[in-house]
């Protein structure tokens, strides 16, 4: 009889741990893209090899935004979906000491999951922001030239960023002998993120030269490798920290927003979708 309800208890769980973060992260990626896509249009045009003015300097801050607006939502659901099931699935089985590699393993399988829906986004995004002139509909390969590009931007990213996010937040828990508020989570965010963009931006740098070049180009031609060497011979290390700074200001602004409406609607979803406890033998 134990056995039976403890299944059907984790069966709601689970369930309710995937309709949580859908919604939480849906909404959360929607704001915060929403929010700071002119801060993103002018990082994209500064690591743009055809020159921040020729791909529109500070006009139509806001071209690109439609894909956006498709793409969001889904990236952020599928990328919450996988790390909060894997915690929820991994970490009842393994000791708190080794939740880091729990959230390390997370972080990295649902950005490769979430960029599934982000980089086709983002290609048709950044392209639109650099007022880049395609004739006729983008190819899949094209659409998808900057996957490998964008993941390992994103695998240091996530590695760095949830880690981080879940130490600063166990941190302030035992600091107040109490869970995190929404806004404490939101900071927690935002200092985990800054630190996250400062690392990993000359490969967001590498990346959006990768999404920007002719479509004619071939594939030796839109490796990452080859494309920080030529940053790097172009405009030397300078060149590798284009657009730093709205990059690192956005991120940072963008982080406290994003998991700090994430953790608002996961609250609210909590009351809606509540957790089950296991009944004790």
């Amino acid at each position: 009889m134990f056995h039976e309800d403890a299944k059907i208890a984790g069966s709601i769980n689970s369930r309710n741990v995937f309709f949580s973060s859908m919604i939480s992260g849906g909404v959360a990626g929607t704001v915060c893209d929403l929010t700071f896509f002119p801060l993103d249009t002018l990082k994209t045009r500064l690591q743009s090899q055809h020159g921040f003015n020729q791909s529109g300097g500070f006009r139509r801050l806001y071209q690109g935004v439609i894909p956006v607006m498709v793409g969001s939502a889904p990236a952020a659901s599928l990328f919450f979906i996988t790390y909060e099931g894997i915690k929820e699935f991994a970490q009842p089985k393994i000791p708190q000491t080794y939740h880091l590699f729990i959230h390390m393993g997370a972080a990295s399988l649902g950005e490769m999951v979430a960029c599934l829906v982000r980089v086709p986004v983002e290609v048709m995004k950044q392209r639109k922001q650099a007022l880049l002139q395609d004739k006729g509909k983008l190819k899949l390969r094209t659409l998808y030239r900057g996957y490998g590009s964008t993941v390992l931007r994103d695998l240091p990213f996530g590695l760095i960023q949830m880690p981080l996010w879940e130490y600063f937040k166990l941190c302030w828990k035992r600091q107040a002998c109490r869970d995190c508020t929404p806004l404490e989570g939101a900071i927690c965010g935002a200092g985990s993120v800054a630190v996250a963009a400062v690392i990993t931006t000359p490969l967001d740098v590498a990346k959006t030269r990768i999404m920007l070049s002719d479509t004619s180009a071939e594939k030796d031609e839109v490796k990452i490798s080859t494309m920080l060497k030529e940053v790097y011979r172009e405009k030397g290390a300078k060149g590798l920290f284009a657009g730093f700074a709205p990059r690192v200001f956005g991120f940072t602004l963008g982080g406290f927003v994003f998991f700090g409406v994430y953790e608002q609607v996961k609250a609210t979803c909590s009351t809606i979708f509540p957790y089950t406890s296991i009944p004790s033998s």
